[in-house]
């Protein structure tokens, strides 16, 4: 059964159900919608349980001719690396799905464009061809704009343009680095072609590689986002509706790291190596820049958006460790960062929900008014710091062990971010949770809902299984991680052994055909 293609166009399916419903029928297209994800939720599962985890290949193939006459495929399948990303995006979407039950404008489209969007986020982790890969990647950047820009805060066109041309930007120097990378294989295969997997064979001599690992790093490092291309986020986050900031949070900026880990490192080993202090200073840099700044915000979701910064400093840093600790813990700490930091953009959502504000100083002595949103409210801000026996504790551990291995400089700046992380977070949890109630609006708010309690309780099972018992994660990406450790140590030697004496920076204008009759 072609599973990969069904959990990716079983949405596009939903809708043409829901275009076809009256638009006054708000609820029935909720529930439609919600049944649509959850059903793609459930199918996505056996992913998990049939996966392989002795082998790094590539599984659950599927590979069509779309466009043979240009080298392109549908060309689809995952390995120990994509395979929980793309949990992840089955698992959030539904969750956030039904946080948007208070959306009452323009329903009919705004589900609608919850599901394109769950579309083109799986899309973008099982692409194997590099033309269908930009297709997803571009795909899920129309949905998320509109998201933003329509049903966002009062700065909602500002922040949606932002966005959109951050990205694009950068989207722009990828598109240019995979059209390079066509040619280059043709040159070197005779063979016009935009598989991935054809591509990891490429001897590329490091001024090429240095100038495509630019191309795509600029890209996934806004996406990230990474300091300094960080600007967009807080905007982003700020003005975007709750189920926005869940899925941003949760899915949109691990495309970032993940596009690092598919693409960077094993497309441009020597590239990568090279960039390591440049890449580790940058996560550096945010890891505590992003904690500061949390400290001092006074409106929560502001808050939780520059820790986002913080945390996925965090990533980068393991991932450019070059260790399978460090990129375990990088992969795994993606995972964690989507539930811990999409919890805390849930919970500050229901607290908007109840009294129209986000600053922290209107709120106080919650816990007595709600005291099961407080104690889940404490759970997910414990997890956020690391705290031993949730899940983020894993990854920040694996993170920093891998890069105590490879810089205990590294490291030992890098730690710094935690103990800031949990100063700015238990302060904010006191503000918010703790003291006399002094303003009379917070006296009469409502403890959770039963939906609000159906939202919660799955990120929380997996807050405490992550936490408690990691390693039925981790067995499934230590095939592909290894594997892709190999890959990098075998082409970085092939690299330096027969190219790397060609100190010239080779323009990138002769990778392409002087004639069109190449074509």
């Amino acid at each position: 059964m072609p599973i990969l293609t069904l959990i990716t166009f079983l949405p596009i399916i939903g809708v043409f159900f829901i275009l076809s419903m009256d638009s006054r029928r708000s609820e029935l297209i909720r529930v439609t919608t919600l049944l649509v994800s959850v059903v793609v939720f459930f199918i996505s599962l056996p992913l998990y349980v049939t996966f392989d985890a002795h082998t790094y290949e590539m599984q659950f193939v599927e590979k069509l001719q779309w466009i043979p006459s240009f080298g392109i495929h549908y060309h689809v399948g995952i390995d120990g690396i994509s395979l929980f990303l793309i949990l992840l995006t089955t698992f959030i979407t539904p969750i956030s799905i039904l946080a948007s039950w208070h959306i009452t404008r323009n329903v009919k489209e705004y589900m609608v464009a919850m599901l394109v969007l769950e579309t083109g986020m799986i899309g973008v982790f099982i692409s194997l061809d590099l033309f269908l890969f930009y297709v997803f990647w571009e795909l899920m950047l129309i949905p998320m704009y509109l998201l933003i820009g329509i049903w966002g805060g009062p700065r909602r066109i500002y922040a949606a343009v932002k966005f959109f041309i951050y990205t694009m930007a950068g989207s722009v120097f990828m598109l240019l680095a995979i059209i390079a990378l066509y040619f280059l294989n043709h040159r070197t295969t005779g063979e016009y072609t935009f598989n991935l997997l054809e591509f990891y064979r490429l001897d590329l001599s490091f001024a090429v590689q240095f100038w495509l690992f630019l191309a795509f790093a600029f890209a996934f490092a806004i996406k990230v986002p990474m300091f300094p291309f960080h600007t967009w986020l807080p905007d982003a986050h700020v003005e975007a509706p709750t189920a926005g900031s869940v899925i941003l949070a949760g899915v949109l900026l691990k495309m970032g790291t993940y596009g690092f880990v598919r693409f960077c490192l094993p497309l441009f080993p020597e590239a990568s190596h090279a960039f390591i202090p440049v890449i580790s200073w940058m996560a550096i840099v945010g890891i505590i820049y992003g904690a500061l700044v949390s400290m001092v915000q006074d409106d929560l979701k502001k808050l939780v958006a520059y820790s986002s910064v913080s945390h996925l400093g965090f990533v980068m840093l393991g991932i450019f460790a070059f260790n399978i600790q460090g990129i375990e813990g990088g992969i795994t700490q993606m995972i964690n960062h989507g539930l811990s930091t999409g919890a805390l953009f849930l919970v500050v959502g229901m607290l908007y929900e109840r009294r129209h504000t986000r600053m922290i100083a209107d709120f106080g002595g919650l816990t007595k008014q709600m005291p099961v949103f407080a104690t889940f409210f404490l759970i997910v801000t414990l997890s956020s710091i690391g705290l031993p026996g949730l899940n983020g504790f894993v990854g920040e551990f694996l993170i920093l062990v891998g890069t105590f291995k490879s810089r205990i400089l590294y490291a030992s700046i890098a730690t710094s971010g935690i103990i800031l992380a949990a100063v700015y977070m238990l302060w904010m949890f006191q503000r918010v949770m703790f003291h006399e109630i002094t303003h009379e609006e917070n006296k009469t708010l409502q403890d959770i809902n039963k939906r609000e309690f159906a939202i919660l309780i799955p990120i929380m099972l997996l807050i405490f299984w992550i936490g408690i018992y990691p390693s039925s994660f981790l067995r499934k990406m230590d095939a592909s991680v290894n594997h892709l450790l190999k890959q990098i140590g075998e082409k970085a030697n092939i690299v330096s052994n027969v190219q790397k004496q060609n100190n010239n920076i080779t323009p990138l204008i002769d990778i392409v055909p002087e004639t069109k009759t190449e074509w």
